[in-house]
């Protein structure tokens, strides 16, 4: 699981630095706190994976999954924080970005932290339907955002 969730982080991060053609420090720093967020990804998961293993109810699965969702939540973020930095006044964009890519991924990048906010209380209610809305989290991310231009070649 860990494996497909930080793919589907690679697939996200490659697709808006196709649009970022120039850094500075800030965008660095917010990156790297990034990476933070994606390295400690296996702990969360693994927690959550060791209590439902037990395939019986434990009172501390919604705290496993509050640190699961917890931590997505934290990914959407800092997600969120790299694209609109980057993206605000086409700061640090290609010149040539398509201006529909760069508003479909600012569109579906808004919805995230909301979702994941929206899975970190139903945690607390019901844990297998937050696991499963999270899987379907996961297959919203990995699918390309919707534009009806192709990027420009470089």
């Amino acid at each position: 699981t860990s494996f497909a969730t930080i793919g589907i982080m690679w697939l996200n991060h490659h697709r808006i630095f196709t649009h970022i053609k120039r850094t500075d420090n800030t965008l660095l720093i917010l990156n790297l706190l990034l990476l933070l967020v994606i390295v400690f990804i296996p702990f969360p998961t693994a927690l959550l994976a060791q209590y439902l293993a037990q395939y019986t109810a434990h009172p501390n699965e919604h705290v496993a999954v509050a640190v699961y969702n917890g931590t997505f939540l934290l990914m959407a973020i800092f997600f969120n924080l790299i694209w609109r930095y980057a993206a605000y006044n086409n700061r640090l964009l290609d010149k040539r970005a398509d201006p529909e890519g760069v508003h479909a991924i600012s569109k579906q990048f808004r919805f995230g932290p909301l979702l994941y906010v929206i899975l970190f209380g139903l945690g607390w209610i019901s844990v297998p339907a937050s696991i499963a809305m999270s899987l379907l989290l996961a297959v919203f991310f990995a699918l390309p955002v919707r534009t009806s231009r192709p990027l420009p070649e470089v």
